[in-house]
């Protein structure tokens, strides 16, 4: 029986990838804090999760026709979501510094955490194939 690593490795590698786009996306609203007219944007990280779940499991729908419903991950076409702000300011920045920063590491500390839960699968991997 072959092994096949995207089964042994299960979304986990998928969470990665989503993880750093999302980081990509945080970063970039909180480089733009301070332009005005900026809006902040995000990414669906559960709705990427459950596209990547239904694409492993061959679940997944395919558009066949232009007016039957996009299920791609991050928004109706696919793109980024703009985020709806709690306050914006007057010159029309929807970033809250605080909140983005605070985005920012709670998916930096996810990020890790899917790091170490891939290494510790992997190592479980070497392990057995190595026999030990």
């Amino acid at each position: 029986m072959a092994l096949s690593l995207d089964n042994a490795l299960g979304i986990h590698q998928q969470a990665l990838e989503a993880r750093v786009k999302r980081a990509e996306v945080l970063a970039n609203n909180l480089a733009n804090a301070d332009t005005p007219g900026y809006k902040a944007r995000d990414v669906d990280f559960g709705a990427m999760m459950e596209k990547a779940k239904q694409d492993m499991t061959g679940l997944g729908m395919n558009r066949t026709h232009e007016n039957h419903m996009d299920t791609s991950a991050s928004g109706p076409n696919g793109e980024l979501m703009y985020r709806v702000p709690h306050q914006p300011s007057v010159d029309g920045n929807t970033v809250d510094a605080q909140q983005e920063q605070t985005r920012f590491m709670r998916n930096a500390m996810d990020y890790q955490a899917s790091f170490q839960f891939l290494n510790g699968k992997i190592t479980g991997i070497k392990k057995a194939l190595s026999g030990q």
